[in-house]
């Protein structure tokens, strides 16, 4: 990400959007990679007591589609959007908070690649996923 990046310039993570709602947290950027949090709990949980798969993906994809906005030249010209994404489920969590890191693969012109892993509070895989980003012009 870019150095001196502040995270709590990030307003997207605090209007009324899916990231506000599910509860991430943007925790700490540095060279090379994002943190985020997300709790396990009501709002991720699967009917059956789990984290959603689908949670997990949107703490990949928040990770990833934001660490290429931080890269951006020219936000107020450029958006970065997901375009596709793949996860592999490891670990069931029941409660407490998953915690997410991306870093890149590749990042280009108009495409960046991220690897995201996400773990439990005891540090074990929970899911692995991959992402990629097309920055357009808005």
């Amino acid at each position: 990400m870019k150095a001196g990046f502040d995270l709590s310039s990030l307003q997207f993570a605090h209007t009324d959007s899916i990231v506000k709602h599910l509860g991430i947290e943007f925790t700490e950027a540095g060279e090379g990679y994002l943190e985020a949090r997300m709790p396990v709990d009501g709002r991720t949980h699967q009917p059956f007591g789990i984290l959603h798969g689908g949670a997990s993906v949107v703490l990949a994809e928040s990770l990833g589609s934001t660490a290429s906005f931080m890269l951006l030249d020219d936000p107020a010209k450029q958006r970065a959007v997901g375009l596709e994404i793949n996860a592999n489920h490891l670990r069931a969590v029941r409660d407490g908070w998953v915690y997410g890191r991306c870093t890149p693969i590749h990042l280009g012109r108009t495409t960046h690649i991220w690897d995201i892993r996400i773990r439990d509070e005891q540090g074990r895989s929970v899911c692995v996923s991959r992402l990629t980003v097309m920055i357009v012009g808005s």
